[in-house]
């Protein structure tokens, strides 16, 4: 099934679903609240212990219904409400941008270590870098929501990288995005994207021995 097919289903079942959809859509965006005060809380506990905040900024978003299209397209699963919610875990993402490299640990550690948390998949894209340079934590948890009558499990993707990580990606996505380069130039491109990626590891590397160098001195 082509994108545009799969788009007008797609279309098609929310017009005859709108209010499951609907009702499915609110889950997420309560699971993304959730979990954006959970990060909250561990912050500010983190502040106060040890004066100063591992968090930079937190980014919450829900997956267009086109995103939804493809991927279930891509994928052959059924195009219904249902399928959204049993195949597709990152519908809910909430984007956690560190300070230094091993907060991305310490805050994801803090995170799965509570008791109503459920680490589904865990990608670690920091260790083990993507082609392109890419390098970020990927995890997909399961929290609950609570409701009038019931307490509902909701999937939420969240990913944590550092200020270098998601400027590095941020960039990067706007070279890239729709640019039909020759595959000479777009060679030349990626292979300069990597380079940069390995400069913002090092950075980032470099930038966590000081920290832990004055830590140390403070000691």
């Amino acid at each position: 099934m082509s994108h545009l097919a799969a788009s007008d289903e797609f279309s098609e079942m929310m017009r005859r679903n709108i209010a499951p959809f609907r009702r499915l859509m609110t889950y997420y965006e309560c699971a993304m609240m959730e979990m954006e005060t959970k990060f909250r809380v561990l912050d500010a506990e983190f502040g106060l212990q040890h004066d100063r905040n591992p968090i930079e900024s937190i980014k919450t978003r829900l997956k267009s219904t086109d995103s939804l299209a493809k991927k279930l397209t891509r994928k052959g699963f059924p195009i219904t409400v249902e399928s959204v919610e049993k195949n597709i875990f990152d519908v809910a993402g909430v984007r956690i941008v560190c300070t230094f490299p091993e907060d991305i640990f310490t805050l994801a550690d803090a995170l799965l270590a509570q008791d109503d948390v459920t680490l589904i998949e865990r990608r670690d894209y920091v260790a083990a870098p993507k082609e392109s340079g890419y390098r970020s934590l990927h995890l997909i948890v399961e929290i609950p929501i609570f409701l009038e009558h019931e307490k509902r499990l909701v999937k939420v993707e969240v990913q944590l990288r550092t200020i270098s990580m998601n400027f590095w990606a941020s960039l990067e996505h706007q070279l890239r995005y729709k640019k039909n380069l020759p595959e000479a130039e777009a060679a030349a491109v990626a292979t300069e994207l990597a380079d940069l990626a390995d400069a913002a590891a090092d950075l980032d590397a470099r930038m966590q021995a000081l920290r832990n160098f004055l830590d140390e001195e403070r000691d």
